[in-house]
């Protein structure tokens, strides 16, 4: 699919763009001297902390203005989030809002810098054409979900945000393992200036990371909203299965997704 057949969304100048790039690069260089130098040496709430002031000045550099729907609906303790994949930019908002650890798929640990990133920030990686480590990632990730919330996106891959691909149920079964809630989240892209659906972010098919940076950078007018969703299943007894839960979260985003 070409993005470009789908937005009118105009270019930044040359040279905003090239000050746009410069502050990426310094950026990075940044959190990658963070990561190496400082996060070795500090306990889990000062990386959080950091990681939360550094994916929010991501967005600043990139000029995307957040917006936040049902926070309230979140508890203090672990939970499992269910997000609709629209963009390598995903991670960077919900970090943004609030870290938590995530389920990316394998391809991610290549990327470069950013895959490397991943790596220091404990993202759990999942290999999509192998069902046997799908199953070892389940447990790994109801480990996890004993003392941390984590967000996986159930799709399997990004899409443009129209619509939400049928979810994959498998790592939905380690909430229900570890014993916590599940929320559905989600994602949006929008343009500030008009307020509809922007497919700038959106990071699809054959697309390399850069290209996809380059798409946001030329777009300086973009805003991306989070809306979470209420509990899946909260009246205490209900037995409920992990495509029960696949299913509900599926329809709960794609809901809110046409609602808006």
């Amino acid at each position: 699919m070409n993005i470009q057949t789908r937005t009118t969304e105009s270019k930044a100048p040359f040279l905003t763009r090239c000050g746009v790039w410069a502050l990426i690069f310094l950026h990075i260089l940044r959190g990658a001297l963070t990561l190496s130098c400082f996060f070795p040496f500090v306990g889990d709430q000062i990386k959080r902390d950091h990681t939360q002031r550094w994916s929010k000045r991501l967005l600043t550099i990139f000029k995307i203005e957040l917006k936040i729907r049902g926070a309230e609906l979140l508890p203090n303790s672990p939970y499992l989030l269910a997000s609709n994949h629209i963009s390598w930019l995903d991670i960077h908002v919900i970090n943004a809002f609030r870290p938590v650890r995530f389920v990316a798929k394998s391809e991610v640990a290549s990327w470069p810098v950013f895959g490397w990133m991943a790596k220091q920030l404990r993202t759990v990686f999942i290999r999509r054409d192998s069902s046997r480590h799908a199953r070892l990632v389940v447990g790994q990730v109801a480990g996890v979900l004993k003392t941390e919330s984590i967000c996986i996106f159930p799709e399997g891959t990004s899409t443009v945000g129209d619509e939400v691909l049928p979810f994959k149920p498998n790592l939905f079964e380690s909430a229900l393992e570890a014993g916590v809630p599940t929320f559905p989240l989600a994602i949006q892209y929008f343009s500030t200036i008009t307020g509809k659906r922007s497919y700038s972010p959106a990071f699809i098919g054959d697309m390399g990371l850069l290209g996809s940076m380059a798409n946001v950078v030329q777009n300086r007018h973009l805003g991306v909203e989070l809306c979470f969703l209420p509990q899946l299943h909260q009246t205490p007894g209900d037995i409920i299965d992990r495509k029960q839960l696949a299913l509900h979260a599926e329809e709960s985003i794609s809901k809110a997704l046409k609602s808006h």
